[in-house]
């Protein structure tokens, strides 16, 4: 092997030393970058992650007053999981005990709204997360005759229609309770404390959940979709404008129904599983819109108008004469509702993949001027109605609001 130079100032050991150094200051630098990198990183993360706390909590503690001129629950952004109870009356609650009654429940609902204990609740620390709460009521034939006063004249079953298919189960009632949160559990408690408050009045006839996309999924506004896939209450007017006004909240009804509206809730299965079995064209025809971005087929975007008079190639109207937008959309301008639906899925039974379908809440100043005309056109012909069938109705009034210190059916008892 030959001698490393003596005057070369470098030896070869040197070199190698030197290599090694450089490459460990390499690694030091590569390794120091990566662990600034990796605290950048974590530092990211630990803000996402307040982000996205900040974020739960809000969803959590935010309010929805229950006080004022109107009932929350109709104009308020739907949350995404409702509850709806109907109870019956017992024989002897007549107006005085009715006024009891509305007292309690409406002291129980303006508590659990602003996250607070109803009084004598045994789990106060569950009322603590409100989640958007709002409490609901309306009050069925029934219960306005036990206050001895005039009903509207649309306060009654609906008509019969040949798709029905009504259980008793599913129908009618006295008293309505209808709740709302972001959160189940708040649900749960809220419903608890007002029906333990109710119990010595009447017994529950029916009791219905519902449910939307989670809290915090989807941009506010968005317009849900139901389990058929479809963009559910796209022609809703918008809450807060003077069209919405004029559409839910109305007049010339009886005075004490000023401030309110009329609410009808249809519960809808929906035969998932034969719907599985048509083509996504087929499906687009029955509907009338395209299910990924619900605009009409005639347009592009969600919200255009559909044009009823375009015609295919071969002719025939791109917009079928019997499709579900067609039947459902009136050119009397009066014949307009608010919708606010949920979906219901319960457990399937035998073959079936799915016990599904839509709990289709409307509200209208006037139910037979306004919701009964559209659903006659549904019922005469509608393609949905091979894969659906109303198996629960009920209609109700639902009374103005109420200020603090007041209760809501003060203007009824």
């Amino acid at each position: 092997m030959p001698r490393e130079s003596a005057g070369s100032g470098f030896s070869r050991r040197q070199l190698l030393i030197g290599g090694a150094a450089a490459a460990g200051a390499g690694a030091a630098t590569a390794l120091g970058a990566e662990a600034a990198m990796r605290a950048v990183s974590e530092r990211e993360a630990s803000s996402t992650a307040l982000v996205e706390a900040a974020s739960a909590t809000a969803i959590g503690e935010a309010v929805v007053p229950f006080h004022g001129e109107h009932q929350a629950g109709i104009e308020t952004p739907p949350q995404a999981h409702a509850l709806f109870v109907a109870l019956d009356l017992r024989p002897e609650v007549d107006a005085p005990a009715l006024r009891r009654l509305m007292r309690l429940l409406s002291d129980d609902a303006a508590r659990l709204t602003r996250g607070e204990p109803a009084l004598a609740d045994t789990e106060p620390e569950l009322a603590a997360v409100p989640a958007r709460l709002t409490v609901t009521f309306g009050f069925g034939p029934g219960l306005v005759a036990r206050a001895g006063v005039a009903a509207p004249e649309w306060l009654r079953p609906l008509p019969a229609f040949s798709v029905d298919r009504l259980q008793s189960g599913w129908s009618d009632g006295d008293l309505l309770i209808q709740i709302g949160a972001d959160d189940p559990m708040s649900v749960a408690h809220a419903a608890r404390m007002l029906l333990k408050d109710a119990r010595s009045f009447g017994g529950v006839r029916w009791s219905q959940r519902g449910f939307r996309r989670a809290a915090g999924t989807e941009a506010s506004g968005t317009t849900m979709r139901n389990l058929f896939g479809q963009l559910d209450g796209t022609a809703n007017p918008v809450p807060g404008s003077a069209d919405f006004d004029v559409v839910v909240w109305g007049d010339g009804g009886p005075r004490w129904l000023d401030g309110g509206t009329g609410m009808v809730l249809r519960r809808i299965t929906m035969d998932l599983d034969a719907w599985d079995r048509v083509d996504r064209p087929g499906r687009e025809f029955a509907v009338g819109r395209r299910l990924d971005t619900g605009a009409p087929l005639t347009g592009e975007a969600e919200h255009d108008d559909p044009d009823f008079t375009a015609v295919s190639t071969l002719g025939f109207p791109v917009i079928s004469e019997v499709s579900h937008l067609r039947r459902s959309r009136s050119d009397d301008p009066r014949e307009r509702i608010f919708r606010r639906g949920y979906n219901y899925d319960d457990a399937p039974a035998g073959a079936s993949v799915s016990d599904a379908g839509l709990l289709f809440a409307s509200y209208q100043a006037d139910v037979d001027r306004q919701f009964v005309p559209i659903q006659r056109r549904l019922d005469e012909v509608d393609l949905l109605n091979q894969w659906t069938s109303p198996i629960g109705s009920a209609v109700f009034a639902v009374p103005p609001g109420c200020e603090e210190g007041g209760y809501v059916g003060e203007t009824l008892v």
